[in-house]
């Protein structure tokens, strides 16, 4: 099924990794939104539970392992045409989870791969929702 006017919602998986006073962030390095900051994540596959493809996302595009998983929010993301069709239709879970092991490095989907300090992250431009999931994360994860 084609995910431009698709007959039901894709299932995302994001993934918010933190260590003391930081969060992993990732540079898109594909579209759609190349070269845009976001949070680690991908596509869900069929047969993978949603735990499983957020470590699956995060180590492919970071080489970052974390420990015990949170969901942390859901978003919906719902494009419309101008005549009002829906043109996009994501549904994406996120995690949050303290940050285990590995050097971050932007690979698969990523162009780069780092560490923000939470004071340092308005420089970035997040979408706003990934802000809101951040701050949900810092709140469930002991740091």
């Amino acid at each position: 099924m084609s995910r431009e006017y698709p007959d039901r919602p894709f299932v995302g998986i994001g993934i918010v990794v933190l260590k003391p006073g930081h969060v992993l962030l990732v540079r898109r390095g594909k579209a759609p939104n190349i070269g845009s900051w976001t949070l680690p994540g991908g596509a869900q596959d069929i047969g993978e539970t949603a735990q499983d493809a957020a470590r699956r996302e995060l180590m492919e595009e970071t080489g970052v392992t974390v420990g015990p998983l949170q969901l942390a929010a859901n978003v919906d993301v719902i494009t419309r045409d101008p005549d009002g069709r829906v043109r996009y239709h994501y549904t994406i879970l996120d995690f949050a989870g303290r940050w285990e092991a590995g050097e971050p490095r932007g690979d698969s989907d990523a162009a780069e791969a780092v560490w923000v300090r939470f004071e340092d992250m308005a420089g970035y431009a997040l979408w706003s929702e990934a802000y809101r999931v951040i701050d949900i994360a810092r709140r469930l994860v002991d740091l």
